[in-house]
């Protein structure tokens, strides 16, 4: 198992175009992989699910992801919520 920590850096958050990116970057990978957001814990490549969490900027999250692919799916996903999802 894989895990970091990452600040949101978009103003909006992980609104329908930015989660669709994230979950989009999310599906490249094999291992299981999981958002954070305080207690709650969500399938990062469920639409529903990481837009239920009600991310919004500033917010920090905890990235997880486990099996064989682990540390590329976490740090592919970190960096791509530290560059802002290009907005």
């Amino acid at each position: 198992m894989y895990v970091k920590d990452v600040v949101v850096q978009n103003q909006v958050g992980l609104h329908a175009r930015p989660a669709t990116f994230f979950i989009q970057k999310a599906n490249e990978f094999k291992s299981s992989i999981w958002v954070e957001k305080e207690e709650r814990r969500v399938n990062a490549k469920s639409l529903l699910g990481v837009l239920s969490l009600g991310i919004i900027g500033g917010t920090t999250i905890r990235i997880i992801a486990d099996g064989s692919d682990e540390q590329q799916a976490v740090d592919g996903l970190v960096s791509l919520v530290e560059s802002g999802f290009a907005e």
